[in-house]
């Protein structure tokens, strides 16, 4: 009796599709992406709210094979049509879902700019179920491809079959490989790559360097996009000049150069490391950068060594940086209007020595990312490679700046007495909250306890309010302490965002003058 009450149940019968699945969106929208690079991988789900098991015949992509979408239904990979083991993510025959139940289908593509609506620039397809029966249901698929300049190392054969990739040589002792390739102003393909405008974006993959000797030029309003482990390298005697200017509309900023990764999805707009640094080898000359933001980097800029010119970075924003917002070693620089917040180690670290001049700079670091010790500033004169504490000369000089974060204590000064350590700071909104008066005694921090006019975060008295650090909005407001607090004598005229500096008396700490509301 037992075995026949089991063979007469129903539990895993099925009826056919009738037309009547529900959807958790009747489009689905694939963010931006550039050509031929796989888009993130997006959530469709499908609901059978009836009371009976159903069977759905097909689910598919209208387009079939020749769709740029890949869809996955419940971790299946559908069939596979060219018999190599593996279905296409193109179709699906014979789903089954529960009653009162649901299954997920997960959505990627991969396209190119020449599949896309020449009008719109955007490729679509559908997801049908059941298909070309009177019980068919769609579900959209929508996604803009975005056109662009693709710089990356070449590709040469092997004999033996198989392939090398162009690779750069970088540091000594051995010299190690990377891979990257050498920017040309004659490429077959792209012209001239010494030049990028704001025509389309540019994606780097690898390291694109700047030969010795030349000169990369940006212009105004471009957008350059990195893949992962990529950046831009600028070798002996080469130089990069960002020739950003200031925008008309704060949140397009159309005239800024913004250097980030390849990713578009707004889940990657805030993720840090998603690639490289902007390099700055020991014998590169004339480096300026003006009216730049730089996002998701591991190092934002790395700065090594000097030679007779002195970096130039101006109205510069800096954020998310995995390691360092700025790293400089024994390098001269000359920084105006920089703003830097969220680095997993230091906002900015000058080390080995250099000679730096900074003025309205905000350096603040509120990294979210794990706990922090490090400072939001260091500033040192030694350099240790893990076995050899190397020392060299240091000037650094801080005017009319904020230096904040999250901890207590947000610059860090290291002195070898071995070399010259000229440290000098006026003027400026410091976050130096010696809990256990650690510092009393310790004569390299003199300058910070005896300067006069350093507003020294104790208990928080000082906080500089900045408007959104989660958005990485470091502008103050009329009630801030750092509110005409500057010296004149180290004015820069116009603020991070063009506008005139116009206290009455004394300019406002920090790249930003005060917002009036």
């Amino acid at each position: 009796m037992l075995l026949i009450l089991v063979s007469c149940r129903k539990d895993f019968d099925t009826i056919p599709n009738s037309g009547k699945l529900e959807f958790s969106k009747t489009t689905v929208y694939l963010d931006t992406v550039f050509s031929n690079i796989s888009s993130s991988t997006y959530q469709l789900k499908v609901y059978n709210k009836s009371n009976d098991d159903i069977n759905i015949p097909s689910i598919g992509l209208k387009k079939g094979n020749n769709s740029k979408y890949r869809i996955l239904v419940d971790g299946k990979t559908g069939v596979d049509s060219d018999n190599n083991g593996f279905g296409d993510g193109k179709l699906f025959s014979n789903v089954e879902i529960l009653a009162n139940d649901s299954l997920y289908i997960f959505i990627e593509a991969t396209t190119d700019i020449a599949n896309a609506n020449p009008t719109d620039l955007l490729y679509t397809d559908e997801i049908l179920f059941d298909g070309g029966s009177s019980y068919e249901q769609k579900v959209n698929l929508v996604t803009l491809i975005q056109d662009a300049v693709f710089l990356y190392p070449e590709r040469y054969p092997k004999q033996n079959g198989g392939y090398t990739y162009e690779n750069l040589q970088i540091g000594s002792n051995p010299p190690q490989n990377i891979y990257g390739f050498f920017l040309s102003d004659n490429d077959p393909l792209n012209g001239n790559e010494l030049v990028f405008t704001n025509a389309k974006p540019y994606v780097i993959y690898g390291y694109a360097a700047v030969p010795p000797g030349k000169t990369l030029v940006i212009n105004p309003g471009a957008r350059v996009h990195f893949h992962d482990s990529s950046g831009i390298i600028v070798a002996n005697t080469g130089s990069i000049q960002v020739n950003g200017t200031t925008s008309t509309d704060p949140k397009l900023l159309e005239k800024e150069v913004i250097f980030e990764g390849d990713r578009l999805e707004p889940d990657f707009s805030e993720v840090p490391g998603q690639w490289g640094t902007i390099y700055l080898t020991n014998g590169s000359t004339n480096n300026s950068f003006t009216n730049l933001t730089i996002k998701n980097a591991s190092v934002g800029i790395l700065i090594e060594g000097k030679d007779a010119t002195t970096v130039q970075i101006k109205n510069t924003q800096i954020y998310n940086s995995s390691n360092f917002g700025i790293l400089s070693r024994n390098a001269r620089l000359n920084g105006e209007n920089i703003i830097i917040n969220n680095a997993g180690q230091y906002a900015l670290a000058t080390i080995l020595g250099g000679n730096y001049q900074f003025k309205h700079c905000t350096f603040a670091n509120f990294w979210k990312g794990g706990s922090r010790q490090s400072p939001a500033v260091l500033v040192d004169n030694t350099f240790f490679d893990g076995t050899t504490v190397f020392i060299a000369d240091l000037q650094a000089k801080f005017y009319n700046s904020i230096v904040y974060g999250s901890n207590n204590i947000e610059l860090g000064l290291n002195k070898n007495n071995g070399a010259l350590f000229d440290f000098n700071i006026e003027n400026c909104l410091i976050r130096f909250n010696d809990i256990n008066n650690v510092f009393d005694n310790n004569a390299t921090y003199a300058p910070i306890r005896n300067a006069t006019n350093i507003l020294s975060n104790n208990a928080n008295s000082n906080n500089p309010q900045f408007r959104n650090i989660d958005k990485n909005n470091l502008r103050i407001g009329l009630n801030s302490p750092a509110k005409a607090k500057g010296n004149t004598l180290y004015l820069v005229p116009n603020d991070a965002d063009g506008k005139l500096r116009t206290s009455p008396s004394n300019p406002d700490l920090g790249a930003y003058e005060h917002l009036s509301d």
